[in-house]
């Protein structure tokens, strides 16, 4: 897509891992000043960011407040929300929203209502506050987003394109301050790796929700990002906080299918096959109450009553409402067989939003100059040990902007020459069936040891088996060409482990990190910081 010059070489780009709304945002607010290279390791819409259904917080009616936001914010994250994050995502929220609504992204009208638009609730907030595109809002904003990105002259996407690792210092082998200079980026159709050299470079690509056997997840949410950057001797935080979302739709046929929390926002009640209610026997807030509460009395209830599944009863609301406000979900669960207009629908927990990630701040700078992040892949403060609904879309979009002003800023050297990827000593692989087996064993393993519910004794049974994991895929990794199959396990690897080692030093139960072995929380408690020992990583 980009015109370069005949006379004079082009500036390097800013080369962007990821292509969904965090990614995006910051090539759109960038792509004004440097060139930008977006790749996506499958197709453009197969992200995260369009798999969201609820929508995106913002901070616009008269009965609501940046104070009101920042305190559902903190009681959600369970005492360890950065405040002043906080703050500064509440505060962005409105011109976000501006932002995304000038970009053309068709949401749900109200002519009454704030902006013209229609606002929801979900559970943790105080007021309706949740902009969206009837139960779409993360296809909406990303269609609307990757069109302007496509149009843009500035804007370079490569469809099937993989991040193998960042090229840092080291690969450089001279004496100087460690700093990010490009990635090795697979082809994955042609099976080269190509060594690009960038101004800056952006990880966008998401959580680590395949690392779980049940996860409402598409396939992509395979922890690259954070694995690279700590590979590259970045910080990691909060990773033992896994959102389990409540309500995944129960089927044989459809295992990753979301079933919103705006729908319990309007009424929707959970109950057991009799019918009965149980969300009110655990919280005061019923259905409403946080994720890490609601996913928690769903394990407790399937147990105690040995079930695959409860129930999500929208019946009484309706099947004109439903079609209209739900029709993604009524038409998804229609073509399965369910109608949810006449009966209830099967729900179970499922692995849904990594709160910790990569550690930045709020201009999404990470440990490594040249280095930034963005979204899912990065702990900034905001989510703590739980994340508040609805708050993930707003801070892709507002890092995402002061991340691209900061790059604008901080992006003036040209790379260095950088050294081609070699893979003179590996061979191609004899045996595929290596690395589907090991993938299938670290989910499972993860899903039984390190799931809702917690022990030590769990966890250090996951940790001594993850180390044997890690060793055989690094021994494979070594020996053999990569490909997209084996690099997403190697990073799932790593991101398993950091989870492991993450829980395993908290000794309280907080938000989404529940142990038996440590039932209560501490009067005091802090984010969990993991730092990587100094050494040479491998190829």
């Amino acid at each position: 897509m980009n015109a370069t010059s005949s006379t004079a070489a082009a500036p390097a780009p800013v080369v962007i891992i990821g292509a969904g709304l965090g990614g995006l945002a910051v090539a759109l607010h960038l792509a004004d000043h440097l060139p930008v290279i977006v790749l996506a390791k499958r197709e453009l819409n197969e992200g995260a960011t369009a798999w969201a259904q609820g929508g995106i917080v913002g901070v616009l009616g008269p009965d609501d407040s940046i104070a009101s936001h920042v305190r559902d914010t903190q009681d959600a994250g369970a005492g360890i929300v950065d405040e002043h994050t906080a703050r500064f995502i509440a505060e962005n929220s409105a011109r976000a929203i501006e932002w995304l609504v000038a970009s053309g992204v068709p949401f749900s009208p109200d002519p009454s209502g704030p902006l013209g638009l229609h606002l929801t609730r979900e559970g943790g907030h105080a007021v309706r506050r949740i902009a969206h595109a009837a139960d779409a809002t993360g296809k909406a904003i990303h269609d609307a987003l990757l069109a302007r990105a496509k149009a843009h002259p500035h804007i370079t996407l490569r469809e099937r394109w993989m991040a193998v690792d960042l090229i840092t210092s080291r690969h450089l082998k001279r004496k100087e301050a460690p700093r990010c200079y490009g990635v090795y980026a697979l082809d994955i159709d042609s099976g080269r790796v190509e060594t690009l050299p960038a101004a800056a470079v952006v990880l966008a690509t998401g959580g680590v929700g395949k690392v779980y056997r049940y996860t409402s997840n598409p396939d992509t949410a395979t922890g690259d990002g954070i694995a690279m950057a700590w590979r590259a001797g970045c910080r990691v935080g909060n990773m033992e906080f896994i959102q389990f979302h409540p309500t995944c739709l129960y089927h044989p046929q459809e295992r990753s299918f979301l079933i919103t929390e705006a729908l319990r926002g309007e009424g929707a009640k959970l109950t057991l096959p009799d019918g009965t209610r149980f969300m009110p026997a655990h919280d005061a807030r019923g259905e409403l109450a946080p994720r890490d509460i609601v996913a928690r009395a769903i394990d407790f209830e399937m147990k105690k009553h040995g079930l695959d599944h409860v129930w999500l009863d929208a019946r009484h609301l309706g099947e004109a409402f439903l079609k209209e406000h739900f029709p993604t979900i009524h038409a998804r669960c229609l073509s399965l067989g369910i109608d949810i207009a006449r009966a209830p629908i099967p729900v179970v927990p499922a692995a849904h939003y990594t709160c910790g990630g990569v550690v930045t701040d709020l201009d999404g700078r990470t440990d490594l100059p040249g280095l930034f992040a963005v979204g899912e892949t990065t702990y900034t403060g905001l989510h703590g040990a739980n994340r508040l609904a609805s708050n993930s879309l707003l801070e892709c979009v507002v890092v995402g902007r002061t991340c691209a002003e900061r790059i604008v800023l901080d992006a003036t050297r040209e790379p260095p020459a950088l050294p081609p990827w070699d893979e003179s000593q590996v061979e191609d692989a004899d045996e595929q069936v290596v690395i589907s087996h090991n993938w299938d064993e670290l989910r499972l393993v993860m899903w039984n040891y390190v799931g809702i519910v917690r022990t030590t004794k769990r966890l250090e049974r996951a940790l001594h088996r993850i180390k044997l994991l890690r060793d055989e895929t690094t021994d494979y990794y070594r020996n053999f060409r990569v490909t997209r199959d084996l690099l997403e396990l190697r990073n799932l690897v790593v991101c398993a482990e950091l989870i492991v080692r993450s829980a395993l030093r908290r000794h309280e139960s907080r938000g989404l990190h529940f142990s038996r072995d440590f039932p209560n929380p501490l009067p005091v408690s802090f984010p969990t910081v993991l730092t990587r020992p100094a050494k040479s990583s491998s190829r």
